[in-house]
């Protein structure tokens, strides 16, 4: 599988050589091809199962790739169908684009700078994912303050995505949807676009 796969291209940067199939933990699809870059820049930050630090690297994956990294994610039929990410995506997305501007800012060199490290953490499993509460905090304030920005069910930052993704992404946005899964297979294959543009193939 591994010799298979490295014939092909990264379907993310499409400039380097694939080296592992990522896939949807969520639904269990494989979405594409990628290189072992751009999924070490997918893979959330975990600092335990259920708890991600929202590092820089996530101003690749909601802002200046973010065309990319939607069309891939939603490479998955699940969540297309739900108009939405998996969950750890969407949590890192909740804290970084839905509740950045709740995150305070302090007094620096050359003017003022946000305050510490943005983390979100849940309750909940992805097996169930809309029981799921995501809460945003700020770690590391020198203050010792502002520790929970927002508490954010699952349903409403599903919303706030969608909006956000008709904003940012219209065409995607158009070709997601309606919010249900009954249209998926009970048992999914996992499917992924030839990245060579001839087909598709299976594995």
């Amino acid at each position: 599988m591994s010799r298979r796969v490295a014939e092909w291209e990264c379907a993310v940067c499409r400039t380097a050589p694939a080296s592992v199939l990522d896939h949807c933990h969520e639904h269990g699809y494989v979405r594409a091809p990628v290189c072992q870059s751009c999924n070490t820049q997918e893979r959330p930050d975990h600092l335990y199962s259920n708890d991600i630090r929202v590092a820089d690297r996530y101003i690749r994956l909601f802002h200046t790739d973010v065309d990319s990294w939607l069309r891939h994610w939603h490479r998955c039929p699940g969540c297309r169908a739900r108009t939405t990410l998996p969950l750890p995506h969407l949590a890192a997305w909740t804290a970084r684009i839905a509740c950045q501007q709740l995150r305070p800012t302090h007094r620096a060199s050359g003017g003022r700078k946000p305050c510490g490290i943005l983390r979100v953490s849940w309750t909940g499993s992805q097996n169930a994912p809309r029981s799921c509460l995501f809460t945003v905090t700020v770690d590391n304030c020198p203050y010792g303050e502002h520790r929970v920005l927002a508490r954010v069910p699952y349903r409403e930052a599903s919303e706030r995505f969608r909006a956000w993704l008709a904003e940012t992404a219209p065409a995607l946005a158009a070709a997601a949807g309606p919010d249900r899964l009954d249209d998926l297979p009970a048992h999914p294959r996992p499917v992924i676009a030839d990245t060579t543009g001839k087909d598709l193939e299976l594995f």
